[in-house]
This record gives structure tokens, C-alpha cells and sequence, in this order.
């Protein structure tokens, strides 16, 4: 494994070929184990007993989740349902201070967090004075620092004024927009209509209220897209001059998602034209002077992510990229995942049932999974490859006092993809070519231990293909 040796030239593989042999469902890789690996195992209990042992002097990030839209847009895969009246996403909000305040309690001193990150459904549902008093509980409970950053996803066809300068008030730094397309065709297929004058009035808002820090989040495969259109929503996007552009795959699981059913199949781009989608979009975004950034996003060379990125210390977590390095992750609201040194947990997907759960005095864990030793390993090497494309194997296997020839299984496997261009090996580290960069997730699954079970175990699909 440590010797060095010639790579063998690729063999030429057409796109058509390269999307039918590699373009499988795998997971996108926002942690490892994955979500679907979580057990009820890890419940209330053993979340407070984690709690309890974290270091007083460690650091952390925030998540919360707020599961309610002003309505339903057909291709979203998130937590969500409508509200048609204010009241339930009120008692939702008291209820998160009372989530806030009881996971405080259980850890040892007052957390330091230097991330925040509101997440949806659509946070920006929220009343101005709910947003504050949340802001508050949460500075109340813990230690965020001067220099925290604290973002949110906005959905502009409901902003207000109102939240506008609550966003401010409560010292928000950065606001990502819910775009996707602005093609009035697409729109229609997907149900979520949203000219560009609402997007840009939301930017301009946000900008005006001291928010300056931008991100337009895209998605190409969706229905009735076309190349020539995918391009004409990047540029108008770019427009308005956005710190980081995400640019993600529609992820199409009927079975999963029931109401994306209602998006016929037929309307959708094939394989090969969304890797055309996806390669156009990368070389368009490049030219006018972002940085590639992992599998699917594209940031200002003088943007954070874009300087971690260059450096090696970009992360992943469920909320994507991130330049969140905190040891500890802490999710608040029905279904938010969170991650502390010992495991992952997450809440009550439902949100009667996290309601029921706190009213009767626990903490709202549906299921989780205590990691192991080869778990962090594996995630290590994951995360590299969606982060930087690249792993230098035995590095990491050093690192986490492995044998030299732990993973001689998974790079006998590679050697196909390597032939097949996907894939650079020299020595010990693995790389993968800008122009295989839509092929990360495929790569990144070899190192996946817990994969190959889950594809031969009876029971429906669980992952979106990779391209």
C-alpha cells in the first residue's frame, strides 16, 4: 500500500457510460454512519448521559429546525408541513425555549458556540418577537461568541419587514435564499412561484439591514429543466453578487417524499443531462471566479469556505459544507440531528411527538448511534474525499491507530475506477479529478462499511442516485 507506482491510463468511457456504471444510489454523505444506520438504542437517557460528559471547555454549534412552510414546494425532502394559522408554529416556538433551557441544564458549565444555524421548513415563518425571544434563550443558555457566525435559510416570497429587523436585531450574519430556478416553467412543475424582483428585494432588505453575507441556494434536475435554462437562472443568480452559491441535485425518492410523486418522472432530466446540467453550471461559476468547493458548491475566493477549503479544514455536517469545526453539534426541534463526541442522535420527527416528549419532561430522542472507533475512522476518510476530493489513506490510518492494510479491500475495489478515470492513486493518497467531481458520492461509498448490507437487505429504496 505505501509503495508508489504508475496509474494506469483511463480507459475511455463515454459520459452515458460513466453515469450508468457509477451512478447508483449512495448516501450523500452529511455524516457516517448515515441516518438510516440510527437505532432507538440511542433514546433520551443515553442522550443525557452524553450531555453529561462533554467537556466544559469544549465548543459547539447550534441547529435548530422549524418544520413549517407557508406551503408545500413538491421536490423538498425536508421536515416540513404547512401552516395555514399561526398558532401551532407559535406553541412551537415556546416549546423550543423549553428544549433550549433543558438540554442547558444537563451539560457541564456554559457551552461556548461559535456556529448557529436556522434550518426549515422555513425559519423565517417565525413572528419577529418569536425569532428574538429565541435568540435570546439561546444567548441565555449559552456562551456564543462575539465572533460566532449565526445564518439562516430564508425563503423570500415570505419575508417580512418585521423578521428582517429581527434577523438584525438578533445578530445575524449570513442568510441563505431559497431560489432553485427562475424559470416560470419549472417553477410551475415544481409549485413554487418566485420572480427574481422578490429575490433580489429580499437580498436588498437583508443587505440594508447590516446582514451582508449572501448565499443562493440552486438545483438543477428538476422537471422541464434544460441546459440552456439552468444557465440562464446561474447568471441572473449571479446578479446578485452572492458570497456562495450551493448548487444541488434534485434528489427524486417518490417513495420516501410521497408527494414528489407528483412530479411525473417524464418531466424529468435523464442521467446524462443532469451531468451535463451539473458540469455546465461548475464551468460557468468558475469563469466568473468562484472556487469549486467540494460536490456541490461554489464560494467567493475571499469567503471562509473558500479559504478552508484551499487549507484542508473544511467540514461536513447535516446541514452540508461548513466551516463549523466545533467538536459538538447541538440540534433543537422535531427531527434535528445532532452530534457530540460519543454519537449522533436525533429527535422526534413528528412534531406531536416532540411536543408530547418535552411536555413530559425528557429529552425528545427518537434514535441515534454510538460511534466506534472504525466509525471515525471511516467518517474521517469520507469526509476528506466530499471535502477535498482527496485522502492521503494512510495518513488517516495513522492518525487512528489502524493497521497500514485496514482498508486493502476497499482500494482493490477502487482499482476500477481508477481505470475508469474516476479516480488518482498515487501511493497512499487517492484524488479525484475536477471533472469526476459529480462522481464524489460514488467514490466516497467504497469506504462505506455499513452500505453493502443495507443494498441487499429487502425493504424499499433509501438513497437518491449519485448523478
Amino acid at each position: 500500500m505505501t509503495a508508489l507506482r504508475r496509474a494506469p491510463a483511463p480507459r475511455p468511457l463515454s459520459p452515458q457510460d460513466l453515469v450508468a456504471r457509477y451512478g447508483r444510489p449512495v448516501p450523500r454523505y452529511t455524516s457516517y454512519p448515515t441516518a438510516p444506520h440510527f437505532t432507538p438504542e440511542v433514546d433520551g437517557g443515553v442522550y443525557e448521559r452524553w450531555l453529561g460528559e462533554l467537556d466544559p471547555a469544549s465548543r459547539g454549534s447550534i441547529y435548530l429546525h422549524v418544520p413549517f412552510c407557508a406551503e408545500l414546494c413538491l421536490y423538498c425532502g425536508c421536515t416540513t408541513s404547512v401552516a395555514r394559522r399561526y398558532t401551532p408554529v407559535a406553541a412551537y416556538a415556546e416549546r423550543l425555549r423549553g428544549e433550549i433551557a433543558r438540554v442547558a441544564e444537563r451539560i457541564p458549565g456554559r457551552l461556548a458556540v461559535t456556529h448557529l444555524h436556522w434550518g426549515g421548513g422555513t425559519p423565517t415563518l417565525l413572528a419577529g418577537g418569536d425569532m428574538i425571544a429565541l435568540m435570546e434563550s439561546v444567548r441565555r443558555h449559552f456562551d456564543v461568541k462575539p465572533h460566532a457566525e449565526l445564518a439562516i435559510e430564508v425563503d423570500p416570497r415570505v419575508l417580512s419587514t418585521d423578521m428582517v429587523e429581527a434577523l438584525a436585531a438578533s445578530g445575524i450574519t449570513r442568510a441563505s435564499l431559497g431560489v432553485q430556478d427562475f424559470d416560470p416553467a419549472v417553477q410551475a412543475a415544481i409549485g413554487r412561484m418566485q420572480s427574481f424582483e422578490e429575490t433580489a428585494r429580499a437580498a436588498d432588505a437583508l443587505r440594508r439591514a447590516g446582514i451582508g453575507s449572501l448565499n443562493l441556494d440552486l438545483i438543477y434536475g428538476l422537471p422541464h429543466q434544460t441546459l440552456e435554462s439552468v444557465l440562464r437562472t446561474v447568471r441572473t443568480a449571479l446578479s446578485l453578487d452572492p458570497d456562495r452559491i450551493a448548487v444541488f441535485g434534485y434528489a427524486h425518492v417518490p417513495w420516501m417524499k410521497k408527494h414528489q410523486a407528483l412530479i411525473p418522472d417524464q418531466s424529468l432530466p435523464g442521467p446524462d443531462a443532469r451531468l451535463a446540467q451539473a458540469e455546465a453550471i461548475a464551468d460557468l461559476l468558475t469563469a466568473e471566479g468562484y472556487v469549486a468547493i467540494g460536490l456541490d458548491h461554489f464560494a467567493k475566493p475571499t469567503d471562509a469556505m473558500a479559504r478552508q477549503a484551499a487549507d484542508g479544514t473544511l467540514k461536513r455536517n447535516f446541514q452540508g459544507y461548513t466551516t463549523d469545526d466545533a467538536p459538538v453539534l447541538l440540534g433543537f426541534g422535531a427531527s434535528a440531528i445532532g452530534m457530540l463526541p460519543q454519537g449522533y442522535v436525533q429527535n422526534i420527527a413528528q412534531t406531536p411527538g416532540w411536543h408530547a416528549a418535552l411536555e413530559a419532561g425528557g429529552l425528545p430522542i427518537a434514535r441515534g448511534i454510538a460511534l466506534t472507533p472504525e466509525d471515525r475512522l471511516r467518517r474521517d476518510v469520507i469526509e476528506r474525499l466530499m471535502c477535498d476530493s482527496a485522502v492521503d489513506v494512510a495518513a488517516v490510518l495513522r492518525a487512528h491507530g489502524f493497521a497500514v492494510d485496514f482498508f486493502a479491500p476497499e482500494l482493490a475495489r477502487l482499482a476500477d475506477f481508477e481505470a475508469d478515470g474516476l479516480m488518482e492513486r498515487t501511493g497512499t493518497r487517492l484524488a479525484i479529478p475536477a471533472q469526476m467531481r459529480a462522481f464524489t458520492r460514488t467514490v466516497a461509498a467504497v469506504f462505506d462499511a455499513k452500505l453493502p448490507a443495507q443494498e441487499n437487505a429487502a425493504g424499499p429504496k433509501r438513497h437518491s442516485a449519485a448523478v
